[in-house]
């Protein structure tokens, strides 16, 4: 096989801010909607114990995830700690959770967006405005890595402030009894199966990984701007739920996709200017989290085609602007079909199985290297090792075991998605000389 892609690279131009926003902007569609249907099937306080569950797995996911970011800082993110750690099974596993999780929680973000876009102005189809944001950020990524960075920090940064503005809005009507109402006892069963939605709060904060080859000074960078973003989701997912939960009433709030908006129209009226203003910039959020996965979905592509487990064609990088353009345009069109499917609530199911599958298998590749590489350079290492990457892995275990058991059917079509994968993966290996022996192909030097 000829791996004339090998030496291909990204330009290298992202700062600690950059990967602050890109933390925060990949995530923080989640703060605006999905996460409160949580409360339909845990109440307030079930749910608040599945988000303070869901937060403690993030946090000592992301302080370990860390650990193999820095250590081998490349564009394939997961797929390259895991090809390192167990081979080309081990990057197919993880690619392939990777891409479910990215290529199709975007179609969910986009449709959402067009969603609100229709809420404001009636007379333009959701769809419509959906495959318009496909290819108006998809052109935006195509021009630059520093460009896509410098959109994602100014949108991710009135997404941000916009929640700030919510919580100090609702505060002063917060009210326990109304946090409360109806959602004691504690169901365990019910806690068990918000897990899902409490992931919606953190999912794809792994993204910043995909953009390690791009970043200055990675080692002392990565850190600087994964441990910003999760503290400062962590403040803003907890701030927007409980507020939301005391200052409305939060069984009507379960059953809607635009939950902050209606908080504010039960507190100062539907009618009022203020109301009317958040609805319309609460764009912003969805904006910032689409934009960024796109980014993120791209260069997983890029990794596995110059890798060898995709066509080589994904590799390519536009010799003007040093973007993976056809991965771009390819993992664009697979989200235009995918939201043609109609199925937005299918999609982040399917989005979150493909998520926690990954942390496992990173978590696991964690454990392996400390064995396999003691000696890897490790500028930043897991704290509190190994109880931190236990945590992480054994809660992604549990929610895996939520998500099957309540979305048996989806899940089978996950696995037997992997499964036809596999049997293609075999296949290619017979046909080529996928490499077996290979730490990976075209890692980049870690210092």
């Amino acid at each position: 096989m000829n791996h004339s892609t090998e030496k291909v690279t990204l330009k290298k131009a992202l700062r600690p801010i950059h990967l602050w926003a890109l933390a925060v902007g990949l995530v923080i569609s989640g703060e605006y909607f999905g996460w409160n249907y949580g409360w339909g099937v845990a109440g307030t306080v079930g749910f608040l114990i599945a988000t303070l569950i869901i937060t403690v797995m993030y946090i000592t996911f992301v302080f370990s995830f860390t650990e193999l970011t820095t250590a081998i800082p490349h564009a394939g993110g997961p797929f390259a700690y895991s090809f390192k750690a167990f081979g080309p099974w081990g990057g197919l596993i993880a690619g392939y959770a990777t891409l479910i999780e990215f290529l199709l929680a975007t179609p969910a973000i986009a449709f959402a967006l067009g969603s609100y876009v229709h809420f404001i102005y009636p007379t333009v189809p959701a769809l419509y405005t959906a495959v318009g944001c496909y290819l108006i950020f998809t052109l935006i990524n195509m021009l630059g890595i520093k460009e896509s960075a410098i959109f994602s920090l100014v949108v991710t940064l009135l997404a941000v402030a916009e929640l700030l503005i919510f919580m100090g809005i609702v505060a002063p009507h917060f009210e326990m009894k109304n946090f409360l109402r109806e959602a004691m006892p504690i169901h365990w069963t019910g806690v068990f199966a918000a897990l899902p939605f409490a992931v919606w709060f953190y999912l794809a904060i792994e993204g910043v990984a995909m953009v390690a080859e791009e970043v200055k000074d990675p080692h002392k960078n990565i850190p600087l701007g994964y441990i910003s973003g999760i503290l400062t989701l962590t403040i803003l997912a907890l701030g927007v739920m409980i507020l939301s939960g005391g200052a409305a009433d939060w069984q009507k709030l379960s059953v809607i996709d635009y939950p902050l908006p209606e908080t504010i129209g039960q507190v100062l009226g539907k009618d009022n200017s203020v109301t009317k203003l958040f609805a319309g910039i609460g764009i912003f959020g969805l904006v910032a989290s689409f934009h960024g996965i796109i980014i993120s979905y791209s260069r997983q592509i890029f990794a596995m085609a110059r890798s060898g487990f995709l066509p080589s064609i994904l590799s390519q990088v536009n010799k003007k602007y040093q973007t993976p353009h056809w991965a771009l345009i390819v993992g664009g069109l697979i989200g235009i079909l995918a939201l043609y499917s109609g199925t937005t609530d299918k999609l982040i199911i399917l989005s979150g199985l493909g998520a926690v599958v990954m942390y496992i298998i990173s978590m696991l590749s964690l454990f392996a290297l400390r064995k396999k590489e003691p000696d890897l350079p490790r500028p930043v290492k897991a704290p509190l090792y190994p109880y931190f990457p236990w945590i992480a892995l054994i809660l992604s275990c549990l929610c895996l075991i939520a998500i099957v058991y309540y979305n048996f059917w989806l899940s089978m079509i996950f696995f037997g998605g992997f499964g036809i994968t596999a049997i293609l993966f075999v296949w290619k290996k017979k046909d080529t000389s996928l490499m077996e022996s290979s730490d990976l192909v075209a890692l980049p030097e870690t210092h």
